[in-house]
């Protein structure tokens, strides 16, 4: 058969089109936020730039946060704000529903007659919270191939100095939501860029070097030069029925489904497993936090835990005198150290789906003196506010740890420590194409 002289260019024009869109779509640029553990508060602290000229803007990372807020009583202008009107499809897009009625002065991002407002929430510290009207300004952000990208009207709310408070690391003034949220930073980048509601977290649990909040899919590829995509392990994303009406739309935690809990493969049944799950009321379940250090649990989880492992720990590890928020301390004499951290007896969290999240010495421990290591784990205060969390997992247990948030499917992707597999979260590369 014949073929036509026209066939071999025209097959050559496909193959072109083939590797140009796939080239794009590869190199793409995606929004990125670069983020650093502050030494005094323990805090995940990013910056931003925003407004008409651009201001750099300091925000506490918060993965449960409704929104991004910021203290516009410190001198806040701008001359591209804008503010969206109660009833507005922007105010009906992002659930905003309460009117500001009671402004006694010219317009300003403080208060604007009839624009409509939410809540901005300080869950640090006192949790103090204030009635916010809401702005849209530019935003911008980093990008992965180093040059950053814009939102021409990012929505966010505006906090005071109450909301912002001593709580906050220093420099700091406002927090950046990440919460299941239609007005959470993931949200309104993925709406702005029209990518799949996705969002990963990898934070570094050094002070010195940074982790990354990537928004939109991967790969997520980490020095020397490791595709820490590849291996990750899922498990479903579970929404908390109960309706908090501060909130506006769903309550904004990431709940994962855990059915018991292990150390050195031995279940910690000590406890009521009941409290894993969410009740009627909303009360229970596992759920993350950026804004608790470490791991918060429920009274009778934290004893159970801490006597599990205290009793599985090598007899020749002596247990010396708490540390305060510790329950559990041990001299470091005899414990060795691994390539994931302290050799300590491994907890398991054992999940909805049969996976296992793995908690190594890294992730469970907490050096707080050359000599001395405490188990990184913290008791439930009886003056938490709601929702009240059984066990919710903090920023110690995540860190080096990478949590890819799949809202398209619902679904968490996790890789437990990639301390086993030579890298860690510090290890992006800011500055050149990822």
């Amino acid at each position: 058969m014949a073929i036509s002289s026209s066939f071999f260019p025209l097959v050559f024009l496909c193959f072109l089109f083939f590797i140009v869109s796939w080239s794009v779509a590869k190199t793409s640029p995606r929004p990125i936020l670069q983020v650093t553990k502050d030494a005094k508060t323990l805090q995940y602290v990013t910056q931003v730039s925003q407004r008409t000229p651009l201001v750099h803007v300091k925000l506490t990372l918060d993965l449960g946060g409704q929104l991004m807020w910021v203290n516009c009583e410190r001198g806040l202008t701008s001359s591209s704000i804008s503010y969206p009107m109660c009833g507005s499809p922007q105010c009906q897009l992002l659930n905003a529903p309460s009117c500001l009625s009671q402004c006694f002065h010219i317009p300003s991002p403080l208060c604007t007659n009839k624009s409509c407002a939410s809540t901005a929430i300080n869950t640090i510290g006192s949790s103090a919270a204030t009635y916010a009207p809401i702005n849209g300004d530019v935003l911008k952000i980093q990008s992965t191939d180093g040059k950053g990208v814009t939102v021409p009207r990012f929505y966010f709310a505006c906090g005071n100095d109450m909301t912002t408070n001593n709580s906050l690391a220093s420099g700091v003034t406002g927090m950046a939501g990440l919460g299941r949220t239609v007005m959470s930073l993931p949200a309104q980048l993925s709406s702005y860029f029209k990518f799949d509601r996705k969002f990963t977290l990898c934070l570094s649990s050094s002070t010195t070097s940074s982790g990354v909040v990537f928004f939109g899919d991967g790969p997520y590829t980490l020095h020397p030069n490791v595709n820490v995509s590849s291996s990750l392990s899922y498990t479903p994303l579970i929404i908390n029925p109960f309706n908090y009406t501060i909130y506006g739309d769903a309550f904004p935690f990431y709940y994962i489904g855990v059915k018991s809990i292990k150390i050195n493969n031995k279940r910690v049944n000590t406890f009521d497993e009941s409290l894993l799950s969410i009740n009627a009321h909303g009360y229970g379940g596992t759920a993350f936090s950026t804004t608790d250090p470490y791991t918060v649990l429920e009274t009778s989880i934290y004893l159970a835990l801490v006597e599990a492992f205290v009793n599985a720990m090598p007899k020749n590890v002596e247990r010396v005198p708490f540390v305060p928020p510790f329950g559990a301390c041990f001299s470091s004499k005899n414990i060795a150290s691994t390539r994931r951290g302290p050799d300590v007896p491994i907890i398991d969290l054992v999940l909805q789906s049969n996976n296992i999240w793995r908690i190594f010495g890294a992730n469970s421990m907490v050096r707080v003196n050359n000599d001395v290591l405490c188990l990184g784990f913290v008791e439930r205060s009886s003056l938490t506010l709601l929702p009240i969390v059984s066990v919710k997992i903090g920023g110690h247990q995540i860190e080096d740890n990478l949590l890819k948030f799949d809202l398209k499917n619902s679904k968490l992707g996790f890789s437990s420590s990639l301390l086993g597999r030579s890298t860690s979260c510090a290890n992006f590369n800011f500055t050149s194409p990822a």
